[in-house]
């Protein structure tokens, strides 16, 4: 037994509710459970209850043992004299106010069906990516695709604050946050971190005062990456060094520059190196003044899409790193890929920005962008897929794999809408 899954059968009411009493005798009515309180203090907030037919109205509190009580040092604390029921699974010891009245005591141990217990072990003991994945056919359709809608939004809402948390870094600037955010996500999965830290070392006025040299932008993103070659073994290399040790001088960037191992190129296509990315971002910050609003306002979502698939320069389409060139043509940045920037670098800023200004109709545009985006692929996917779930475009996918990091993985099904359903006595 552990307090969660007290909480789960409180809010709930997964427990026999005929004949209530409390430890003092009391007949008790629950009128309303409260709402579950995430924050300090009482669990449940604003209950109502009947005892010996007289309404009260205050806070819940769950124990697993009711000496639990003043193990958490509750007695001193005054927030815990507004709870009108202490909700334990074992009564071990009387509980009082700091007045010395008794605190009314339910005690649930007899009143929790086997079953409930049974399936929540069932669910807990589980090694399948998705724990409920043998019962997932018993809950219906509706329970399932409500669950695909919160978890989307959670995932959306948490991207935002993500970047909502970046721009206050960056003193409320939209477009140095969005320089830096999509920088991030040009480095993808392993280089996300470098490419950040890189942005944030390269301030965006910087990057605009060279726009008019694609040339000089490459020498400031190489050089303060640290990715430079020491012995320069053509033109290209050396007039590249040459700008950097210029502009560094200049904007007081040399004992800011990355070391190499920042870097990650083990396990990754050429393709996908962070020398190409790198040239590949360069092309987009030369080609894009105005970060934030191309990103969060362009005339379609092909043109953005359009905006990021632009093929680097003539150097980085026949290298995929520096000195050695490549046998075939270095591709441009792929749809798959520009797909990824969409979902995963446009989007939250969009959300962030219309959760900022409380502005629905851009949440709106966020998820039709992501109802246009093709469905990932990936291993977890697929998974999902055998279980029914449709995996049609980049909405369901984002939700599907939200739903598999912060409930399946870490085994949250008693906050979950289908492990709700399943864990319900009728459903046993």
């Amino acid at each position: 037994m552990n307090e969660d899954f007290l909480s789960f059968v409180w809010r709930f009411q997964y427990f026999d509710t005929t004949d209530l009493q409390t430890q003092g005798g009391e007949s008790l009515q629950i009128l309303r459970t409260g709402y579950l309180n995430t924050d300090a203090g009482p669990d449940f907030s604003e209950a109502r209850l009947l005892l010996n037919g007289i309404e009260w109205a205050g806070c819940v509190e769950l124990h697993v043992k009711s000496s639990d009580w003043a193990a958490h040092k509750h007695p001193t604390d005054p927030a815990y004299e507004s709870v009108i029921l202490h909700v334990v699974w074992e009564d071990d010891l009387p509980i009082t106010h700091q007045d010395r009245t008794l605190v009314p005591t339910l005690v649930l141990n007899k009143r929790v069906g086997e079953s409930i217990f049974s399936r929540y072990h069932e669910l807990m003991d589980q090694t399948d990516d998705i724990p409920c994945a043998s019962l997932f056919d018993q809950v219906s359709s509706l329970q399932k695709l409500t669950m695909l809608d919160r978890v989307l939004l959670e995932r959306l809402d948490a991207r935002a604050q993500q970047v909502r948390t970046l721009w206050e870094a960056n003193q409320r600037d939209w477009d140095e946050t969005a320089y830096q955010w999509l920088a991030r996500h040009y480095g993808f999965r392993l280089n996300a971190p470098a490419f950040q830290r890189l942005a944030e070392l390269i301030p965006l006025r910087i990057i605009q005062k060279h726009r008019s040299s694609l040339l000089q932008i490459e020498a400031l993103l190489f050089g303060v990456a640290g990715l430079l070659p020491e012995i320069p073994q053509d033109d290209y290399e050396r007039t590249l060094i040459q700008e950097y040790r210029f502009l560094a001088a200049k904007y007081d960037l040399l004992d800011k520059q990355m070391a190499t191992h920042e870097w990650k190129f083990l396990r990754l296509r050429p393709a996908g190196f962070p020398t190409v990315r790198l040239a590949q971002l360069a092309l987009f910050l030369q080609n894009q003044p105005r970060i934030f609003s191309v990103l969060t306002n362009p005339e379609s979502l092909t043109v953005l899409r359009n905006n990021f698939r632009v093929s680097q320069s003539d150097y980085w389409k026949k290298h995929y790193r520096f000195g050695k060139t490549s046998a075939v043509a270095v591709p441009s940045l792929g749809a798959d890929a520009a797909d990824l920037l969409v979902i995963n670098g446009a989007i939250p800023l969009l959300v962030a920005h219309a959760r900022h200004l409380g502005q629905e109709s851009l949440l709106d545009r966020a998820i039709e962008w992501l109802e246009q985006c093709p469905a990932e692929k990936n291993h977890l996917i697929t998974e999902w897929e055998k279980l029914g779930m449709s995996a049609k475009t980049a909405f369901d996918t984002q939700a599907l794999m939200e739903w598999h990091k912060n409930y399946c993985s870490p085994k949250r099904c008693l906050e979950c809408t289908v492990g709700a359903a399943l864990l319900k006595p009728s459903a046993s």
